[in-house]
């Protein structure tokens, strides 16, 4: 059988025999029940994304090896968005040795502007727009910086920085978001700006909770934490992120035993009460989204870490369409994916698929690429003897097969 057909749990279990093990050795070692084992092997439970860091880490394999992430392509149309990749990757290493363009780069003025349209791109989750625009930015951008080298530039270089890990991210490229990240951090404390080394911190904690290390990603955010002074709507709303992304983190390590859920509740009322404090009409600083909506999705999100679905569900119906709305598409749709998570826990296939229908509708290039989405969609696939038509045109479009 071709990798490229595998599903998760055929991966897991393929992974866990080349390493010599049964699923009582790999239970030990990953801190995950035999039975949800079994079970992910065989595809009765979905693989989640603490399951996955996890069993990863107790195999010593990177995360994607078991997700399958990067899902390629198997047309040039399919493939577009992962052929962006190789140039993002070029013009990301050569920040500290600017290319040769043969011509003058755009004005600082169009760069930056051109940074905010790719921002909201971003945030609707147009992955190909991302891709395809961000090369060039990032060269110009490199030729300013090591002309002038000045704050303002470096903040605009860290910026695009950050669009490139969140693309790199959610793509499954880990190699390079974390390279990145670290290229951040460097262009951070050269922007000036006292909020952004927080920021490199939070992107880093990302992807520590990918890899199962809670408890240091906790620590981590929680440090840079204690260096931002919520004095600004900017630091406020820095604050309120690094409580949200401590709060998933907790809820995470719930799953191994290695935090709490009063820790996880804990986490998210400070980030809710730091979104009270923002004025009523505040700008989104540093495309963090930070604001009640995104804390209130956050909530639902907690509870589906911790495997709390009823009270997942229970915040879901408490999040009216208005409030929806104002949040990108991008964010919509992952508590759509969150919430597709939750009831097929519950055995609620039906309503799992609408979940997923509607996030696919809000953010398609999200959806699509989004691991958690395709783990649910391919174990609708399994469990239907006879595909309804909605799930059988998500799977096309997924190349599930």
């Amino acid at each position: 059988m071709s990798h490229d057909t595998e599903t998760t749990g055929q991966r897991v279990a393929r992974l866990r025999k080349l390493r010599g093990l049964t699923q009582h050795g790999l239970a030990g070692r990953s801190h995950v029940s035999r039975g949800l084992i079994a079970k992910v092997e065989t595809g009765d439970r979905v693989a989640t994304p603490a399951f996955i860091a996890a069993v990863s880490t107790a195999l010593s394999v990177d995360p994607t090896e078991i997700s399958g992430q990067p899902f390629r392509g198997e047309t040039t149309a399919t493939d577009r968005v992962h052929a962006t990749i190789p140039e993002v990757r070029r013009a990301l290493d050569a920040i500290d040795v600017p290319l040769d363009l043969g011509m003058e780069p755009r004005p600082v003025s169009e760069l930056a502007r051109q940074i905010e349209a790719l921002r909201l791109a971003s945030k609707d989750a147009k992955h190909l727009q991302v891709g395809t625009s961000l090369p060039a930015l990032l060269t110009e951008l490199a030729v300013h910086a090591h002309t002038a080298d000045s704050p303002k530039i470096w903040r605009h270089v860290n910026a695009a920085q950050a669009l490139a890990v969140s693309l790199a991210r959610r793509l499954g490229y880990t190699d390079l978001a974390t390279s990145t990240i670290k290229d951040a951090a460097a262009s951070a404390a050269r922007g000036d700006d006292p909020n952004l080394p927080a920021l490199a911190q939070l992107s880093r904690a990302l992807m520590m909770m990918m890899y199962g290390s809670w408890v240091a990603g906790l620590n981590l955010v929680r440090v840079a934490a204690t260096r931002v002074e919520p004095d600004t709507p900017q630091a406020l709303a820095v604050h309120g992120a690094l409580q949200l992304r401590s709060a998933v983190l907790s809820a995470r390590g719930t799953q191994t035993g290695d935090t709490t859920e009063s820790q996880a509740w804990d986490h998210h009322e400070q980030a809710v009460e730091a979104a009270r404090q923002l004025p009523a009409r505040t700008q989104d600083w540093y495309a963090l989204q930070f604001n009640p909506a995104n804390v209130a999705i956050h909530g639902a999100a907690v509870a589906v870490e911790m495997g709390d679905y009823d009270e997942a569900l229970r915040r879901d119906a408490n999040i009216t369409e208005p409030l929806l709305v104002a949040l990108p598409a991008e964010r919509r749709a992952h508590h759509g994916i969150d919430m597709a998570r939750a009831y097929v826990e519950l055995g609620k296939r039906d309503k799992a698929l609408e979940r997923l229908v509607a996030a696919e509708r809000v953010a398609p290039q999200m959806t699509r690429y989004h691991p958690s989405a395709r783990h649910v969609a391919a174990h609708l696939v399994d469990y239907h003897r006879s595909i309804p038509e909605p799930l059988r045109g998500l799977a096309r479009r997924m190349q599930i097969s």
